[in-house]
């Protein structure tokens, strides 16, 4: 069925169409020395003479228009008549076309000048921008100060507008400071009140940091068995409260090898990475934690023991964190942990130095400078152990062992100080301060 065209011509359009008048263009099948006047057989030719096409455009561009001398000129493929410029043009007339010189002529390139250098452009100025363009004014210099944001940063690494209650490292500080407190009041109640009770503190806080050790280790596609690792754990804890050293090194061995039967019964598939991480974990939460049992198992000032032992730990990251916030500018690990430098390891050094001489000889009968040299040694080995946990989360590609503290992330973050430090103290106040059996 053929659509009737919308200017009512009763053609067939589109595929329809099976043949039609030439077109009133010129096309592909044109042969050489042709001329576009085949295109409008079916027209009347009118020729245009240049006065009459002045009466009717009186342009300087004038459209040409099929029977005007320059569109014959135009459209014709054959060479172009030489010596006259236009040889259409009548003797006598004026010239209605006056750009008839090659070198009158705007369109025609003119010959290049070989002495001609152009100038050099500037190094900044945008080759896209338009020809004589005024160049934009450079942007005004920030004069020269400490901070260089839109808010001053306050004490503390918050802002002035809102952002207080963040710390410098992205923490919550109000609960963070809350978490703390509670933490600290769960050691030292039962401390001070029923000894046993700090025991069971301490087994429940074993099992909770190898629960997330284990966790965490799973991004390392390592597999270890859980069930025979935390009741080891208890049980080093245990034996170390009971029997000393020999009970904690005998509830390591003991852990390591239930843990191995337990994954030998899961086939051999993976053995070695997953019992490589068992043992690390092993040796790293519940055998270092052991050592805060022995501490508190002491006679008489165990209690004692652990209490300058916290606080040695405490006073080393407060100082840290004071220093570090105020004057830190040389990083210490970057690699490990970007926020420590060593001005803040040197506050830490010395808070812990001056808080444990005065504790120490207060609470143990230590002179002071044992005392200062016990909270040196603790506030190193908290440090260590600090940096030591963050290479272990850089190497998994994580931030925190969990999201169990608001403010803190996991029970993990807040032992690893503590677990290399218990047993630097053990090792010290048993120099420094001999044990009574």
């Amino acid at each position: 069925m053929s659509h009737l065209d919308s200017y009512g011509s009763a053609e067939p359009r589109g595929r329809e169409r099976v043949a039609g008048p030439a077109l009133p263009w010129p096309g592909h099948d044109l042969e050489p020395g042709s001329r576009v006047r085949h295109a409008y057989a079916e027209q009347p030719v009118v020729t245009w003479t240049p006065e009459e096409y002045d009466e009717v455009r009186s342009d300087d561009q004038p459209t040409l228009v099929p029977g005007h001398p320059d569109f014959e000129r135009a459209w014709s493929t054959g060479p172009v008549p030489s010596g006259d410029p236009d040889p259409y043009h009548q003797a006598g007339e004026p010239d209605p076309y006056p750009y008839r010189r090659p070198e009158d002529d705007p369109y025609v390139a003119p010959e290049p000048d070989p002495t001609f250098e152009p100038t050099p452009e500037p190094a900044d100025r945008d080759p896209y921008g338009p020809a004589g363009a005024a160049e934009p004014e450079p942007a005004p210099q920030r004069p020269p100060g400490r901070w260089r944001g839109r808010r001053r940063p306050v004490r503390g690494g918050g802002s002035s507008a809102g952002h207080g209650r963040s710390s410098r490292a992205g923490r919550n500080l109000p609960a963070a400071i809350g978490v703390g407190l509670a933490l600290g009041a769960l050691i030292l109640v039962p401390l001070f009140t029923v000894i046993e009770a700090f025991l069971g503190v301490l087994a429940v806080a074993v099992a909770v940091g190898m629960w997330e050790m284990g966790r965490a280790v799973r991004r390392a596609d390592a597999r270890p068995p859980m069930v025979p690792l935390i009741a080891g754990g208890v049980l080093t804890i245990g034996l170390a409260w009971w029997s000393g050293p020999d009970g904690l090194l005998l509830g390591l061995l003991v852990t390591v090898a239930a843990t191995l039967v337990w994954r030998l019964a899961e086939g051999k598939a993976g053995l070695g990475r997953d019992m490589t991480a068992a043992t690390m974990i092993a040796v790293y939460v519940p055998f270092l934690a052991g050592f805060a049992a022995l501490l508190a198992a002491v006679p008489d000032d165990g209690n004692f023991r652990v209490l300058v032992t916290v606080a040695a730990v405490v006073l080393s990251d407060t100082g840290g964190y004071a220093a570090g916030a105020n004057f830190g500018k040389h990083r210490m690990a970057p690699t490990i942990s970007p926020s420590k430098s060593w001005e803040g390891f040197a506050g830490s050094v010395g808070a812990a130095a001056l808080g444990s001489a005065l504790l120490v000889w207060l609470l143990l009968d230590v002179a002071p400078w044992w005392g200062a040299l016990f909270g040196m040694a603790v506030s190193v080995a908290a440090v260590l152990g600090d940096l030591a946990e963050s290479m272990i989360k850089r190497d998994l590609g994580i931030k925190d062992m969990s999201n169990l503290l608001p403010g803190h992330g996991g029970l993990m973050d807040r032992l690893d100080s503590i677990l290399f430090a218990v047993p630097t103290a053990y090792l010290l106040l048993a120099v420094f301060a001999p044990m009574v059996s």
